[in-house]
């Protein structure tokens, strides 16, 4: 896991600030804990905040054997994605595999047991990985949603943050972006974006600043 902080993320974009995958996962578990304060304590929901931090902080371990494959080319077609989860499954079960075996049942549903908010089991589908994985698959549902969310703002601030330092790069992927983040049809997105967004684009004296 720590050999994440070797891979680094929009290799086909040129970037002002450069970003590798350990500093992705920490920023995906800030957010999807921010999403689910957010859920709890302005809409009333009961989500787990701990287990969101946890399952984000996994949630691209297997990208230390696979890299970084850029979004354009792992969906590219559907044969490419479908080659990709093959390919991200031998990964989950290889890092699994080096996991102490009285500790299998604790990773094996953080290492493979990630899905999309319809249930797919992405790394997990369709290997023994996935039964191990399958009872928190279950009950963690919502959470997969979260952190869905959480990815896609993470994609959606490094737009902003390279655009706000004249990096025109990142245009497209910023409105392609916020179609997707629309789509997700979440309160507690729309709320952060409303709220929290728009301090991403200013300087560190803009928000010092007290009105």
């Amino acid at each position: 896991m720590y050999r994440l902080r070797y891979i680094e993320r929009w290799s086909l974009m040129r970037n002002t600030t450069r970003e590798n995958v350990a500093e992705h996962s920490y920023h995906v578990a800030l957010l999807a804990h921010m999403l689910c304060e957010i859920g709890n304590h302005i809409y009333g929901r009961s989500l787990n905040a701990d287990r969101a931090v946890t399952m984000a902080l996994f949630h691209d371990a297997t990208e230390v054997f696979t890299g970084d494959i850029p979004t354009p080319v792992k969906h590219h077609n559907p044969k490419m994605l479908s080659a990709f989860r093959e390919i991200e499954s031998l990964a989950a079960e290889r890092l699994l595999g080096m996991v102490p075996q009285q500790l299998h049942d604790v990773y094996a549903p953080l290492i493979g047991g990630h899905g999309d908010a319809s249930g797919n089991r992405g790394a997990a589908a369709g290997t023994g990985l996935a039964a191990a994985a399958g009872g928190a698959m279950a009950s963690d549902y919502e959470l997969h949603k979260i952190l869905k969310a959480a990815d896609l703002l993470d994609a959606y601030i490094k737009c902003l943050t390279e655009l706000s330092s004249g990096n025109r790069e990142f245009a497209v992927a910023k409105g392609q972006t916020e179609n997707k983040l629309a789509l997700l049809a979440m309160p507690e997105v729309d709320w952060f974006l409303s709220h929290m967004a728009p301090s991403f684009s200013m300087t560190l004296d803009e928000l010092s600043r007290e009105d």
